[in-house]
């Protein structure tokens, strides 16, 4: 690629990014400037810095666990200038006197929950108290109202201007059901061909897929908050009960592959036969992955549902697999247990897609 055609990449990947977090940055911006107005023109608080640092902390500009962030920032900033502030007006300020304060507040908030956000809030806190705010002064109470200022701001402005809570889960299951697909793609090339580094590339790929899942899942937790929060959103709280069902199918479907993967290299390695049957049905699952994928931003997870049913119907090799070596016998059981999985994803219990899948064997 020529370096117009890189840097035109670059600023269609900003301007994507732009997009996507526009609202994020609306909500921080007005979070800040409202934070700042109730705590400096309508609380009196001079210089009140730490409200609008609050609310956009408390926020975020990407999706996350937004009421617990507010909630530790609230109590690291009031274990902070509590700590300093008592100790500051019995022993004053200095180098000692610093690292005095910094560490027994970290050990407070620590001892109290040990989230990142609650010690780095803590040690800061303190570390203000110690140097800039006055023993004994109102500064270090007006600092706590300032940051349950900021935190509670936070809060109210997503309740007010939501972001959508499905929009993120959606693209992040899309992110997650692709690479999957691909990974089974990668083991059915690997095995049709007998090309060892190839099924050892994606056994690499399926152990490195974890990050997809994770994030799902906190896109996930992120939506049910913005329910709770936003009356708006109310309506969403069904679909984000099925994608929570999806999280946990398409993590145990990973596992799955990943098993399936380590088997087809264990078997190259050892030079096992395969039948020509076996590669085709990893490939047509893959194809099933890839439906569903498309299916599931749509809503329409009944018509992801076919293609599964039909792989089974279609592979013979997943009804009887007596004849077959030790390795292909356990990729069948994978195989079996990955479409499992996905018919579960597309709303079936657990006993509705064994029956569905012994049905169609």
């Amino acid at each position: 690629m020529s370096a117009a055609g890189r840097v035109r990449a670059r600023l269609e990947l900003g301007g994507r990014r732009l997009r996507l977090s526009a609202l994020p940055i609306v909500q921080c911006g007005l979070a800040a400037g409202i934070a700042w107005f109730v705590a400096a023109d309508l609380l009196g608080h001079p210089r009140p810095f730490f409200a609008p640092i609050a609310a956009v902390l408390s926020l975020g500009v990407s999706l996350g666990s937004r009421l617990r962030r507010a909630a530790e920032l609230v109590v690291g900033v009031s274990l902070g200038v509590l700590v300093g502030d008592l100790l500051v007006s019995a022993i004053g300020t200095g180098v000692w006197q610093i690292t005095l304060v910094v560490m027994l507040a970290v050990a407070a908030a620590v001892f109290a929950d040990g989230g990142t956000l609650i010690v780095a809030q803590a040690a800061g806190s303190a570390v203000l108290v110690a140097t800039l705010l006055p023993p004994g002064g109102s500064g270090g109470l007006d600092r706590c109202v300032d940051a349950l200022v900021g935190g509670v701001v936070g809060v109210l402005v997503v309740a007010v201007l939501p972001s959508h809570p499905l929009g993120p889960v959606r693209r992040q299951s899309r992110r997650a059901l692709d690479e999957l697909a691909g990974v089974l793609f990668a083991v059915a090339d690997a095995l049709r061909s007998r090309d060892e580094p190839a099924a050892s590339a994606a056994l690499q790929r399926a152990r490195e897929s974890q990050p997809l899942v994770d994030e799902l899942r906190a896109a996930v937790r992120s939506g049910r908050e913005i329910v709770i929060v936003a009356p708006l959103r109310r309506p969403h709280r069904a679909e984000l009960v099925r994608f929570a069902e999806l999280v946990e199918r398409v993590d145990y479907a990973f596992r799955n592959a990943r098993v399936l993967a380590r088997r087809a290299l264990g078997a190259l390695q050892d030079d096992e036969p395969a039948v020509d049957a076996l590669p085709d049905a990893v490939a047509q699952l893959a194809l099933a992955v890839r439906r569903l994928a498309e299916q599931v931003p749509r809503g329409d997870r009944e018509e992801a549902r076919r293609p599964i049913l039909e792989l089974v119907h279609e592979a013979p090799i997943l009804a009887d697999a007596g004849d077959l070596g030790m390795s292909e016998q356990v990729m069948v059981a994978q195989l079996r247990s990955i479409a499992i999985d996905l018919l579960q994803a597309t709303g079936l219990t657990r006993r509705e897609a064994v029956a569905a899948l012994r049905a169609e064997l």
